[in-house]
């Protein structure tokens, strides 16, 4: 499971599962952590792309064959284009274990967790047409102790590109994580994680149930990509639709049918060796997965506030659908750098003489996270950032512009001028939403004078070169809302 930013407005966001590993929010303004390396998996350039060619020509034809019986029990729809591979519309009076293995696993096991992942009848259940994971609190050595509900497809319903579609709800409450992913049947194929793959069909944080996310994770070194949706009315407590289009050079994300996340540019490889054939990790079988997390590094522990009566995951159904066939003769896209202005600025509108959409992924993005409330208006050739509340994390007031190029040993010279209405506090960096988050420029707390000031910052670029490094102004959790101003920002190559 993970986190978030823009271009992805994605917030922190950590590997979902199994490999042990963690990652912040793909908006946050935390420092990621990456995985260490740990075995070079994987097969010769030559033998991996005759492998991955067989793999996906015959992939299609055994899993239908092995799901045949599966697909055509209950009631699914069918969709253009597609073939229903298998389903499971929860629809009896208890879990079908000829789909779903219920996972055992121990608190901490991941992203320090909380929870011990059991096969109880009270976590794991099938209720009212739908499968409910549900988070039970109870006492163990005089402390809190927590278990939940976790489910796998594991060598039983596999398969390699399709159309996954899930319908679920989510529990509401501080420390809760639901989350329905996939992991590669054999994770040791290209290499432990984030070397094998992972993908984030949807999570969402029971603090903030009106933002769903959706990730793909890979390398290495660690990158991911993230798409959000937040929700202008009602939340992700009530049911709504996921969905993942998997195929050789593309995946697309929908929440309710609209589009959240495309990513075509995905690699993996050992450290410090070449990169695997394109489109590595992600040529190889996958399963499904779901569960309900308590606590870990991203949501943060339960509090006295969390109802563990309500804490129940509920998915209506989940169905995996296939095209007859699929082109696996793809090219990975070449990157695409971002050029700089005239005047060697790579900001644009950094002088904020242009009004803009700041809900956008163009140029400048407003965004909002973990109780942060506030607003953001471009005027008199400043941008003014107002807050209401200042919410729990630092990245829960922020002004983030991406798509900024980071080229390996390059130096870069940031300067803006900043002031507020009182003395306060506010994190500034360059971000690396689509390496881990890892931090170019570091996280460098500045304090704002009610007088306008001029703020410079110089870095080298030491990591892997990267077209979408990321500006970002963080004014969540700094122990003040005044009313912040920024403008003259730039961002240049210096010698």
């Amino acid at each position: 499971m993970k986190r978030f930013r823009i271009c992805a407005a994605l917030a922190a966001v950590t590997m979902l599962a199994g490999c042990g590993v963690n990652t912040p929010p793909a908006d946050s303004g935390s420092t990621a952590t990456t995985a260490a390396a740990t075995t070079a998996a994987g097969t010769t350039a030559s033998s991996g792309t005759a492998a991955a060619t067989t793999a996906a020509e015959t992939t299609a034809a055994q899993t239908t064959a092995a799901a045949q019986t599966t697909a055509s029990a209950g009631d699914a729809p069918e969709l253009a284009g597609y073939k229903l591979l298998w389903h499971d519309e929860f629809n009896g009076d208890k879990l079908d274990e000829s789909i779903w293995t219920r996972e055992l696993r121990q608190p901490g096991w991941t992203n320090s967790e909380l929870q011990e992942y059991t096969d109880s009848d009270a976590n794991i259940f099938v209720k009212d047409g739908n499968l409910v994971l549900k988070a039970v609190k109870s006492q163990k050595d005089g402390k809190d102790y927590y278990t939940s509900g976790k489910v796998n497809s594991q060598n039983k319903q596999d398969f390699t590109y399709g159309k996954v579609v899930a319908r679920a709800k989510v529990p509401v409450g501080q420390g809760l994580w639901p989350a329905i992913w996939m992991m590669p049947k054999d994770e040791q194929h290209y290499g432990q994680w984030p070397k094998c793959g992972e993908i984030d069909i949807m999570e969402v944080l029971g603090s903030d149930t009106k933002t769903a996310y959706c990730t793909v994770h890979y390398g290495e070194p660690h990158a991911e990509q993230q798409g959000t949706k937040v929700l202008t009315a009602g939340g992700f407590e009530e049911f709504h639709d996921y969905s993942v289009e998997w195929e050789p050079g593309e995946m697309r994300w929908y929440i309710d049918d609209e589009l959240i996340l495309t990513v075509n540019d995905w690699f993996t490889a050992v450290q410090g060796e070449d990169e695997k054939p394109y489109p590595a990790p992600f040529d190889q079988p996958f399963f499904v997965q779901m569960n309900l997390a308590v606590g870990g590094t991203w949501p943060g522990n339960p509090d006295d506030k969390t109802d563990f009566d309500k804490a129940e995951f509920q998915i209506d159904y989940v169905r995996v659908y296939q095209k007859e066939k699929y082109d696996t003769n793809v090219k990975k896209p070449e990157a695409k750098f971002r050029k700089a202005l005239d005047d060697g600025n790579f900001i644009y509108n950094g002088d904020f003489k242009e009004k803009e959409d700041l809900t956008d992924d163009t140029n400048w993005k407003f965004l909002l996270f973990e109780g942060g409330e506030g607003a953001a208006e471009i005027k008199d050739g400043q941008i003014v950032i107002t807050s209401q509340n200042e919410g729990t994390v630092d990245y829960s007031v922020q002004l983030v512009q991406p798509e900024l190029p980071m080229v390996k040993g390059k130096k870069y010279r940031v300067t803006f001028d900043a002031w507020a209405d009182e003395k306060r506090d506010i994190i500034t960096c360059i971000s690396a939403p689509t390496a881990g988050w890892i931090r170019y420029l570091p996280d460098t707390t500045l304090t704002l004078e009610t007088a306008k000031k001029t703020f410079t910052y110089e870095f080298e670029m030491t990591e892997k070169t990267d077209p979408n490094g990321r500006l970002e102004f963080n004014m969540g959790h700094r122990g003040s809302t005044a009313t912040v101003h920024i403008t003259n920002v730039r961002v240049e190559e210096i010698k």
